[in-house]
């Protein structure tokens, strides 16, 4: 009751203290920069916070907090303009939103998936400010709860998402997603520090691949291809002054839908280290188990949109809860933001139970901005739509070139080597594939998200486990089968026996025609190949590291059953069977006035160049030669563009301290930024 008693005057207190000219004042400012951030695809809100990092130092504490949340809270909803207009996940918190936003878009929809995205972002904003106000004083037994055992069943919950999201042949799907968990695997093992599937004599892979450039490569590049070799723009009809009251109606019609994925966010938040790589997936496969016709999925249903935007939202206000209650990370901008709070001020505010007791006013602050971030963060995503969402009437190879420039700036930012653009275009690679044989690509991201949670938390857990049962049987049993982790099994099984009944009726790409055998097989004998040469790869790790080659062994002999099955399947069934869907055999792909190799050889030529002298000038070269030869564009619009996008890639790099890819110039010529 004392709790309750020193809670309520804090409240009432922060709600006076945000309500200051100037907090308010540095929130917008803070919106605004989350809304220029965000609408970037793959920069999100660690490059975000990162940028405000060198103004925090001295900063006084509730302008500085009211700045920062302004942009935590807005990145997860400006991050759909790219999602739903590009076919690009804005952030890793907006992948699943492409599923059914992005065609949307294209039927000249795209202002009614706006308006329902950013409705349910800012329901699910709101709740997230909510539960974390009522639970900032109970959150700590829960979060405590939580231990190795539930960590582990969580993340395969997460992975349990892949049965509803595998698509009409399931084999496909579990195959991809055993796919990305293996490249997942690749570097150093967190355990042993074996190497798996790379060489010191190859550094780059010694660290593993990260998430910007899977995901780019996985949705935004067989996306601009596909969109560039049709050579038109991304809506054919699009009606954008209609739609927006549409989707507020849809976002009314599919309420409840909106809260359990909203609560969704909010638990998933609190689990630190998860995020928002999981929770629009779960929240996805959750509106897809409850839509009684699943048919549309994949083709543009609402649901699909209203689900993920209300978990991103929402799991900001749950990961607040380790972040200020135990100064535990939620996700990598939440650990970013623990940093700067300890450079506020005089740098006596400090994230924990010490915050609890010492500065719970300012913690509340935190909770009320969070709230009002959210709806002025909504009402300038909604002002600023029109002029955006025009993207979709213009030709889309006029948008091409710079989005080809963006991916590759987000890219090399992952680990500002020049092996990263290297990365993204082998990545993207396989998402064309995957995309074109109808293999699911969520579940090949799921796959590569969890792979590290998975590994992580299964060996720690084993090690734990056996000490527990060395002291005797029922205490490793207590340990292993909490009551957690027996609701999550159940929960779990529960979610795969619906989603394989359901996986049928789920299109994650559409309508595929099936085609010849003999493309899909090549692909198939290509995955399998690797899967063999990881497992082979895996064998070698010494006995004395099986903590570090027995998760990849089980996920390779997984992965190739799965393989030997399809390529069984593949021996015995007509061309006409599901399982030989090929885009290139029938449909928009098929019908593309422009082929995908020499498309890809545009994107393929700004890597090269940018190997020799360096990303500006490559950058420079290959817009010219793209808007005058591919575009056909006349020389003063040609110049014009070059120079808007010259400029803004320097602005960005200058603003966000970030360099560009060097070139064998570079090294050779002192060169003035940003040519060096």
């Amino acid at each position: 009751m004392d709790m309750f008693a020193s809670a309520l005057p804090a409240l009432s207190d922060a709600w006076q203290m945000i309500l200051q000219p100037g907090v308010l004042g540095y929130l917008v400012l803070g919106v605004v920069m989350g809304l220029a951030v965000g609408v970037f695809p793959g920069l999100g809100g660690i490059a975000g916070l990162s940028l405000l990092l060198p103004f925090m130092f001295g900063m006084e504490p509730l302008y500085g907090l009211a700045l920062m949340i302004g942009m935590v809270a807005v990145v997860p909803t400006s991050d759909t303009f790219a999602s739903v207009l590009m076919g690009i996940p804005g952030s890793s918190a907006s992948q699943a939103t492409v599923l059914d936003g992005f065609p949307l878009a294209r039927k000249g929809q795209a202002a009614r998936a706006l308006s329902a995205a950013f409705t349910s972002s800012l329901f699910g904003g709101l709740v997230g400010a909510l539960f974390l106000t009522i639970f900032i004083l109970f959150a700590r037994p829960v979060v405590l709860a939580f231990g190795l055992p539930e960590m582990l069943m969580i993340t395969i919950l997460g992975l349990s998402m892949v049965a509803v999201l595998a698509g009409r042949v399931a084999l496909k799907g579990l195959a991809a997603a055993g796919l990305g968990m293996l490249i997942g695997t690749i570097g150093e093992a967190d355990a042993g520090g074996s190497l798996r599937m790379a060489t010191y004599d190859i550094p780059y892979l010694v660290d593993g691949l990260g998430l910007v450039i899977v995901g780019l490569g996985i949705f935004a590049v067989p996306e601009i291809v596909s969109l560039l070799r049709q050579d038109r723009s991304i809506a054919k009809d699009a009606n954008l002054g209609a739609g927006w009251g549409q989707g507020i109606r849809d976002w009314v019609a599919n309420k409840w839908l909106s809260v359990r994925c909203s609560i969704i966010g909010v638990m998933v938040g609190v689990i630190p280290g998860l995020g928002g790589s999981v929770v629009d997936w779960i929240a996805y496969g959750h509106a897809v188990q409850t839509t009684p016709d699943k048919s549309n999925f994949g083709k543009g249903e609402i649901r699909g949109v209203i689900g993920p935007e209300s978990s991103n939202n929402a799991k900001e206000g749950g990961g607040l809860v380790p972040t200020l209650l135990f100064g535990i990370p939620g996700s990598g901008s939440m650990a970013i933001f623990i940093g700067a709070i300890a450079l506020l001020g005089s740098g006596d505010i400090e994230v924990g139970p010490s915050m609890l007791r010492d500065n719970l006013d300012i913690t509340y602050s935190i909770v009320w901005l969070l709230a009002l971030a959210n709806v002025v963060g909504t009402v300038l995503c909604i002002a600023a739509s029109g002029g955006i969402a025009r993207l979709t009437t213009i030709r889309f190879t006029y948008l091409a070139p710079f989005l080809f420039m963006l991916i590759s700036f987000a890219a090399f930012q992952s680990g500002q080597n020049f092996e990263d653009l290297l990365a993204l275009f082998g990545i993207g690679l396989i998402g064309i594939f995957l995309r074109r044989f109808d293999w699911s690509r969520p579940a090949f991201l799921i796959g590569f998200v969890l792979s590290n949670p998975v590994e992580k938390f299964s060996n720690q857990a084993v090690q734990i486990a056996s000490f527990r049962f060395r002291n005797s049987f029922e205490e490793g049993m207590s340990y292993v089968f909490s009551p957690i982790v027996i609701v999550l099994i159940i929960v779990t099984l529960v979610s795969v026996v619906l989603g394989l009944r359901q996986a049928k009726s789920i299109m994650a790409e559409g309508e595929v025609q099936a085609g010849s055998k003999r493309a899909p097989l090549v692909f198939l004998l290509v995955i399998a190949a690797y899967v063999v040469t990881a497992l082979v790869n895996a064998q070698m790790i010494p006995d004395y590291n099986m903590t570090d080659k027995i998760v990849p062994l089980v996920i390779c002999a997984i992965t190739l059953g799965c393989c030997l099955i399809l390529l069984a399947q593949m021996m015995l069934r007509p061309e006409t069977d599901a399982i030989f869907a090929d885009k290139e055999r029938a449909g928009e792909d098929a019908d593309a006035p422009y082929g995908l190799w020499s498309t890809l050889a545009w994107f393929a030529s700004l890597i090269a160049a940018s190997w020799f002298v360096g990303f500006i000038l490559a950058l420079t070269g290959f817009l010219i030669a793209f808007l005058r030869v591919r575009a056909g564009a006349g020389w003063p619009k040609v110049l014009i563009l070059t120079a808007c996008g010259i400029a803004l890639m320097c602005v960005m790099a200058g603003a966000l301290n970030r360099d560009f890819p060097p070139g064998l110039l570079q090294s050779a010529v002192d060169l003035p930024w940003p040519l060096k």
